[in-house]
């Protein structure tokens, strides 16, 4: 009998129970994971281009701010009353800083149609030497352009402020308006008797007897407390000074005007402190004459303000790396 060489083969094996229903469960698990991958996809793309948005939306924000927003508005040719905002802490790096406000007082002075320049004051005070910086570039310019120079005192003139008040030719104020705080402070803690109690011991070396004055983690020194005070009491000299040669005959002296004391607007006049009343409206149209009120105040465009606020943040990450560095042994 002849047979084909497959004749001799086992027959085939018979299929798996079930077998048939393994393709169509795999497909609707294959076509969840494709909706799942496209919606994710969809989700990045938004995201993308809500970033995009964003980005181009701070983009045109500081183009704006550095289009938009200057030192001032401009000179104006017609007549005018020039105003110079003292707003907030006097200090550097304020806008009621020395810098700030002298390159507004200089362009304010040097704008031939501003018939006055009208200091508009609501601080409590800073640094006395960059009030003392303003009140003589006050005066200089005051003499080189022969311009006549007010102070209006809106919330608060104090101290520092008061300072640089004392370089106009009138003080105008409202009835309830604070006025004065003529002195010289300076504030500090002391912690040793809680050192003591906790048992911390401070070790402090330096190189010349001064250098640690008035740590506040060291007991005072009765010679260099001497020595802080007979500073700042010359320092409130030369604030009296300034009072003094501002205010002139106007000023009616008592023990306590130049205690540190502060006054609301009405003793304030009476004390010879302040002129009269007014507020900047009233001082344009009533003593300028010209009711027209330009201002020439310092301000911060967009711009500056993020870039100090990156500066900040990228010293302040220096400092952290600076301090986490391993001592010097």
């Amino acid at each position: 009998m002849n047979t084909s060489p497959r004749d001799d083969l086992p027959p085939p094996l018979p299929e798996p129970v079930g077998a048939p229903a393994a393709v169509p469960l795999a497909e609707p698990m294959l076509a969840e994971l494709a909706r799942d991958f496209l919606r994710e996809r969809r989700a990045e793309r938004r995201w993308r281009t809500v970033l995009r948005l964003f980005w181009l939306l701070l983009a045109a924000l500081l183009v704006y701010g550095l289009w938009q927003q200057g030192r001032y508005a401009g000179p104006s040719t017609s007549p005018h009353t020039a105003l110079v905002d003292v707003r907030g802490e006097i200090a550097a790096d304020t806008e009621a800083s020395a810098e700030m406000l002298l390159a507004a007082l200089k362009d304010a002075f040097k704008d031939d149609a501003a018939q006055a320049v009208v200091l508009r004051i609501n601080s409590p005070g800073g640094s006395p030497v960059q009030a003392g910086i303003v009140y003589d570039e006050i005066r200089r310019l005051r003499q080189q352009y022969d311009k006549p120079v007010y102070a209006v005192v809106e919330e608060m003139c104090a101290s520092g402020a008061y300072y640089i008040a004392a370089a106009a030719d009138e003080i105008y104020v409202d009835k309830a308006s604070v006025v004065g705080s003529i002195g010289v402070l300076m504030d500090g803690f002391g912690f040793t008797g809680l050192m003591d109690k906790l048992g911390v011991e401070r070790r402090l070396l330096t190189a010349g007897e001064n250098k640690g004055m008035l740590d506040p983690f060291s007991p005072a020194d009765p010679k260099q407390r001497a020595y802080a005070q007979a500073m700042l009491d010359q320092i409130h000299q030369q604030f009296i000074a300034v009072v003094r040669e501002g205010r002139g005959k106007r000023l009616k002296e008592t023990p306590e005007t130049f205690s540190g004391l502060f006054w609301n607007g009405e003793q304030a006049v009476q004390l010879g402190l302040a002129d009269r009343y007014g507020n900047l409206d009233y001082v344009a149209r009533e003593v300028v004459k010209a009711e027209d009120v330009v201002d020439y105040s310092p301000r911060e465009n967009v711009a500056e303000r993020l870039a100090k606020r990156f500066g900040a943040s990228v010293g302040a990450g220096a400092v952290r790396a600076l301090r986490e560095l391993a001592p010097l042994r």
